[in-house]
C-alpha cells in the first residue's frame, strides 16, 4: 500500500539544514543548553510539509468517488499509483521547499485515490466469511510499508554526504509502481461490472472469484442492489436520508475516532518523539523500526481473529489497551520532563517508555488500525457506496491533516498532557462502539441493512419497507418517491 512517510526524514539533520534551517538551529540550541525538549521541533512550515499530503488526499477523494463509480475500481487504483509515482520523483529531486510540498501534494492525490478504491475493491471481491481477513490485508500492507520506510530511513541516515533523505523520499516510487502496474492486471469487481452494464462479464467474474458455478443467489443479490442503485441519481443527496443515517454516522465517526486515538503522534513522528526522549539520531530511527515491527505482527493478530471474534470485541479490547498505555506513557514522560521539558532520561527509563508505546501500537494495530478501514468499507449499500467511502476517506484525511498540523504546537504547549488528551478520546470512542456499532462479521454486504434494522438505536431510522434483500427484492414505494426527487 502507498505510504508517504515523512517522519523519518524530518529527524535527519541534513534534511533539516537544507529545507528547515530554523528548526535545525532550534534543535541544536535545545541540545546544547538542555532547554525545553517539547518545543524544539515546533515549526508550522515543517508540519505543513508533512500534513499537506492529507489535505490533498481529502480533496482527491471526492474526485476519486466519481472515477471509482464510472470507470471501475481498478482504474482508480491505477490513477492513484501513477500520481504517487510522480510525487515521489519530485520529492527525491527537490531543490526547495516549494518543490518538496508540491511532490507531497501529489503523493496525497495518490493516497486519496487508493484509499477510495482499495478497501471497496477488497470488500466486494471477498466472500462474506473471509471479508474481514482479506480486507485487513490492506492495513497489513500499510504496516509493512511503514516498517520498510523506517528501515530505509535507518539505513539512509548513515549515508555520508547528507543525501540519504533523497533516497528515502524517492523510494516511495517502488510501491507506487507496484500498485500502478498491478492495477492493470486486476479484474474489476462483479458489483462494478453489473453497475456499468456488463452483466455477463460480471457473472463470469463471480464464478471465477468464488470458484464455483453455483452463484445464482449471490448474483441475484448483486443485480437487485444494482437495480436499486440506478434509482439513485444523486448519491450525495440520498446519503442524507434517514434510512442511511447509521452508515453516514459511521462514515464520519469511525475515521475521525481512528485519528483521535493518537496513533499519528506515535507513528508519524516516532523518530522525533524518541529523539525528544533523549535517543541519538540512529537510536531514534531504530526505535521507530521497533514500533514498525510491532505494528506488522499485531496486524497479523487481527487477520487471524477478525472473522472469529468479530469487529466489536477487537475494538473494545484494543481501546482498553491503548487507554492504559497512554496513561502510563503520559505519566512516565510527565514524571521526568514535567512542564519544563528539561530532563536527562536514563536508558532503562526510556526503554520502559518504548515498551508501553509498543503495547499501545499493538492495541491499535489489531483494532482501530485495520477496523477503521474495514467496517466503513463493508456497511454501505451499492447505491451510496462510492459517496460513503469518499466521506470515509475525506474525514480520515481531514482529521489526519488537522492532527499533523497541530501535534507539534500542541506538544510544545500541552507537554505530556497531550497523551491524556488522546486518552480521553479513546474513552469516548470505546463507549461509542459499545453502544452504537453492531457486529458485522459474516454478513453479506447486500444484507447489511438487516443488521441496522435489528439494532436498538439505528432500527428507528429504517422503515420495514426499506428492508429488501436478494432475489425477493421488490422496489418499495419509498424508492419510487426517491426516484421522483431526482
Amino acid at each position: 500500500m502507498l505510504c508517504g512517510r515523512a517522519g523519518g526524514v524530518t529527524s535527519m539533520n541534513p534534511f533539516l539544514m537544507k529545507f528547515f534551517p530554523s528548526v535545525y538551529r532550534k534543535e541544536q540550541e535545545a541540545e546544547r543548553n538542555q532547554s525545553n525538549q517539547y518545543c524544539k521541533f515546533d515549526s508550522q512550515l515543517l508540519t505543513m510539509f508533512t500534513s499537506s499530503l492529507y489535505l490533498a488526499a481529502l480533496v482527491a477523494s471526492f474526485f476519486a468517488a466519481t472515477v471509482t463509480r464510472v470507470a471501475g475500481r481498478k482504474w482508480s487504483m491505477f490513477g492513484g499509483g501513477v500520481t504517487f509515482l510522480v510525487g515521489a520523483a519530485l520529492n527525491g529531486a527537490a531543490k526547495d521547499v516549494g518543490m518538496l510540498i508540491l511532490g507531497r501534494v501529489l503523493l496525497g492525490v495518490g493516497v486519496g485515490f487508493a484509499n477510495q478504491s482499495v478497501p471497496v475493491y477488497l470488500s466486494e471481491m471477498a466472500p462474506a466469511r473471509l471479508r474481514g481477513m482479506l480486507n485487513i490485508g490492506f492495513q497489513l500492507m500499510v504496516t509493512i510499508g511503514i516498517l520498510c520506510a523506517n528501515l530505509i530511513n535507518y539505513g539512509t541516515a548513515k549515508i555520508r554526504g547528507g543525501w540519504g533523505w533523497r533516497v528515502s523520499l524517492a523510494l516511495a516510487a517502488v510501491p507506487a509502481a507496484i500498485i500502478a502496474v498491478g492495477a492493470l492486471f486486476l479484474p474489476d469487481t462483479p458489483n462494478s461490472l453489473i453497475d456499468r452494464g456488463y452483466t455477463d462479464a460480471a457473472k463470469r467474474m463471480l464464478k471465477r472469484v468464488r470458484g464455483t458455478d453455483d452463484v445464482e443467489e449471490e448474483y441475484s443479490d448483486l443485480v437487485a442492489a444494482s437495480d436499486e442503485s440506478k434509482l439513485v441519481a444523486h448519491p450525495w443527496r440520498n446519503i442524507l436520508l434517514p434510512r442511511y443515517r447509521p452508515q453516514l454516522v459511521m462514515a464520519i465517526a469511525i475515521p475521525m475516532f481512528q485519528q483521535l486515538t493518537g496513533i499519528n503522534v506515535i507513528m508519524f513522528y516516532a523518530p522525533v518523539l524518541f529523539k525528544t526522549l533523549g535517543f541519538a539520531d540512529d537510536a531514534s530511527l531504530m526505535s521507530a523500526v521497533i514500533t514498525g515491527l510491532v505494528n506488522v505482527f499485531a496486524t497479523f493478530v487481527s487477520i487471524v481473529t477478525v472473522d472469529r471474534l468479530g469487529r466489536r470485541k477487537l475494538f473494545l479490547q484494543g481501546g482498553t489497551q491503548m487507554l492504559a498505555c497512554q496513561i502510563v506513557v503520559g505519566s512516565l514522560i510527565g514524571a521526568k520532563f514535567g512542564f519544563s521539558g528539561v530532563a536527562e532520561i536514563p536508558k532503562g527509563y526510556a526503554a520502559i517508555v518504548v515498551l508501553f508505546i509498543c503495547a499501545y501500537v499493538a492495541g491499535f494495530a489489531w483494532s482501530w488500525g485495520p477496523l477503521g478501514w474495514l467496517v466503513p468499507s463493508e456497511i454501505f449499500p451499492l447505491e451510496i457506496r462510492s459517496a460513503g467511502q469518499s466521506i470515509n476517506v475525506s474525514v480520515n484525511m481531514f482529521c489526519t491533516f488537522i492532527i499533523a498540523q497541530a501535534f507539534l504546537p500542541m506538544l510544545c504547549r500541552f507537554k505530556f498532557i497531550l497523551f491524556f488528551f488522546f486518552g480521553a478520546w479513546v474513552v469516548v470512542m470505546t463507549i461509542f462502539v459499545a453502544l452504537f456499532l453492531p457486529e458485522t462479521k459474516n454478513v453479506p454486504i447486500e444484507e447489511m441493512v438487516l443488521v441496522w434494522k435489528a439494532h436498538w438505536y439505528w432500527g428507528r431510522f429504517i422503515r420495514d419497507e426499506d428492508v429488501h434483500v436478494g432475489a425477493d427484492l421488490e422496489m418499495p414505494s419509498a424508492n419510487a418517491k426517491l426516484g421522483g426527487m431526482q
